[in-house]
């Protein structure tokens, strides 16, 4: 946990992210933070804008950490494909998806679809990489990880049954040596209204 985050403390475009969702969902909304980790920076920045934050992680101890962090904050331990509670007026699932396949990644999608209302917002972030279940090598660890190209990316959360509003690509340095430039992508996105 330490390892990443002084990997990856640092993350501008996520808090502006978490920034912009907060401003549209306003004081008291309820958002589901998936994949919340350490509640930092995000469940923070949401609980302090107001916003009411359930948080879920399938690791113990990142749920232990939020909790330290984010005590105002809802959490459970469970992984998202288990998760049946609804009614949130968005979702964020930073970085968070990537650790399942795609199929994984789709039926992750659905269930989001279920956990926010009509109009209520997702926002979804991964490493821009065409690959399905892959085994790759993350802070020394041997890790599976999937991932898209962008324009497949923007599909898989359109046939979801969610729009795209805005997608930003972002150049991201890992803070700790040696590291790769990775290519982050940002996806914003608005659950449809039924007609």
């Amino acid at each position: 946990m330490q390892r990443y985050e002084a990997a990856y403390s640092d993350r501008p475009e996520q808090v502006r992210a978490a920034a912009w969702l907060a401003d549209r969902v306003g004081a008291d909304a309820r958002v589901l933070d998936v994949g919340c980790g350490s509640g930092v920076p995000t469940a923070r920045q949401l609980v302090d804008a107001g916003v009411r934050v359930v948080g879920i992680d399938i690791s113990p101890a990142m749920i232990a950490a939020a909790a330290a962090a984010v005590p105002e904050a809802e959490l459970h331990t469970c992984s998202i494909l288990d998760f049946s509670e609804t009614g949130f007026d968005g979702a964020v699932a930073f970085f968070s998806l990537l650790m399942l396949s795609r199929a994984e990644i789709e039926q992750a999608l659905t269930v989001l679809h279920e956990a926010v209302q009509p109009g209520g917002y997702l926002l979804l972030s991964m490493v821009e990489a065409d690959l399905d279940n892959a085994p790759v090598k993350f802070l020394d660890t041997d890790v599976r990880v999937s991932g898209y190209p962008c324009g497949a990316l923007e599909r898989v959360v359109e046939q979801a049954g969610f729009d795209i509003l805005d997608t930003r690509v972002v150049s991201y340095m890992p803070a700790t040596q040696p590291a790769d430039l990775e290519t982050h992508l940002y996806v914003f996105a608005q659950r449809r209204v039924p007609r």
